[in-house]
């Protein structure tokens, strides 16, 4: 089962009515990588940044979490432990959501052997680190229909 599924499938007790995970992937704070292969100043300075900017659009992160965009929302899940970026635990609980008329936007580009997928929310950004194999396409993609809809 790959990662998008398990949360597809793990996110259903906390959807409404009607409501289903349009697209999804398992992320991190952007930060994550660099603190644990030894640069713990950059990692720390970086997760930070994404910790702060999250809670100032009063939106919650954990690490390792599930992204995921519904008709209506984008939501955030604490998830249980990973072997690697997307493989391992499935989705724990809800800890941020917020309706996508909330969100200003969300894109992402590739950073080395991953990708970096940066969300404004409220008027406040911040990044988050995504393995190589994530859907983070189709969530821009999801988002981007869900938002013209």
């Amino acid at each position: 089962m790959s990662s998008e599924d398990k949360i597809r499938e793990g996110a259903q007790p906390f959807l409404h009515s009607g409501e289903q995970v349009l697209a999804a992937f398992v992320a991190r704070p952007r930060g994550w990588t660099q603190q644990m292969a030894g640069s713990m100043l950059v990692g720390a300075h970086q997760q930070g940044k994404a910790h702060t900017g999250a809670v100032q659009a009063d939106f919650a992160l954990a690490s390792p979490m599930a992204i995921a965009i519904t008709q209506y929302r984008l939501l955030s899940f604490s998830m249980g432990a990973q072997a690697g970026m997307g493989m391992g635990g499935g989705v724990k609980d809800l800890v941020g959501q917020a309706p996508l008329a909330d969100v200003d936007s969300l894109t992402t580009k590739r950073l080395l052997v991953g990708k970096v997928v940066e969300i404004t929310l409220r008027g406040e950004p911040f990044k988050l680190e995504v393995g190589a194999g994530a859907n983070t396409k189709g969530v821009v993609e999801a988002f981007n229909t869900a938002r013209s809809s």
